[in-house]
């Protein structure tokens, strides 16, 4: 069950034997006397690539619950002194994973050293049960998905901001209006980029960059390039330090929660719980951002 559970979740047989520290023979040996004895196909494999069956994801579904469980019953009994083990897989947007998450796993795994930490960094949406993920990290206004079980952690909220020097030489700003005259710099992976909520109204924006990273956005800020709407916890050092400067205050974007999202059905294991405790007190009580 643990191989194929690597299997389904790696999406390969090399993958999950690298993973596992076995050979590729092994894995298919142990997937092929699983089949056998469930007498279920699992597994639709080519030469090419492999995919689950509609049994094998119902089954994996399963089994994710079912070992997690077993994990947590051998810690509970080796005892209250026994140290957390296994991996936990964490799927973090780009720029609060750096900014924030990151430094925090170090400590984590610092503290409890027998365990593994697979930090997955992406601003794409996946699935959580077919990629085996623990924890996903989600930075939104609503869910979309209430399947999941999720967890708020803190709020947090975007702001228009610019370096100093495009101000200089740029036009007035006073209200939402004004950003037609400027060159907004665009994240792509919004729901709709070129349309900016502020002060509970829409503005139609413009600009000549358009980038699937806040990271990179914040840098061609810094630059002097255009105006963007970038998270406060990515900026806000850059504005107390007066590197960027903040605009259109008396018009707030509407606010965002950082959610920790589970998989649907399963109860959290203990290493996961570890996890997210480790993860709140790193955030603090009132987050800088807030």
């Amino acid at each position: 069950m643990r191989i194929f559970r690597r299997v389904a979740e790696l999406g390969s047989f090399t993958k999950a034997a690298d993973d596992l520290d076995i050979t590729a023979a092994t894995v298919s040996k142990h997937i092929a006397f699983l089949e056998r004895d469930i007498d279920t196909r699992l597994i639709n494999r080519t030469t090419r690539r492999m995919s689950l069956t509609d049994a094998g994801r119902g089954f994996l579904k399963r089994i994710q619950a079912l070992l997690d469980e077993l994990d947590d019953a051998e810690l509970e009994a080796r005892g209250v002194q026994a140290e957390p083990r296994g991996t936990i897989r964490v799927n973090v947007p780009m720029t609060f994973g750096v900014t924030h998450i990151a430094d925090a796993i170090d400590s984590f795994l610092n503290r409890y050293p027998e365990i593994d930490v697979e930090l997955q960094l992406s601003d794409r949406m996946i699935d959580l049960v077919e990629h085996g993920v623990d924890i996903a990290i989600r930075v939104r206004a609503a869910l979309s998905d209430s399947s999941l079980m999720a967890r708020p952690l803190r709020k947090s909220r975007n702001i228009v901001c610019a370096s100093p020097q495009y101000l200089e030489r740029a036009p007035e700003i006073r209200t939402p209006v004004d950003l037609a005259r400027h060159n907004c710099l665009m994240f792509t992976l919004h729901d709709r980029p070129k349309v900016w909520e502020l002060g509970g109204e829409e503005v139609v924006v413009n600009g000549n960059l358009r980038v699937d990273s806040s990271l990179a956005i914040r840098q061609s800020v810094l630059r002097g390039m255009g105006i963007a709407l970038l998270p406060r916890f990515l900026v806000q050092p850059d504005i107390e330090n007066g590197s960027l400067v903040p605009l259109l205050q008396g018009f707030p974007p509407k606010d965002y929660t950082v959610y920790a999202l589970f998989p649907p059905g399963r109860k959290q294991p203990m290493k996961v719980r570890m996890l997210l405790d480790h993860l709140d007190q790193h955030l603090g009580d009132r987050p800088y951002w807030e």
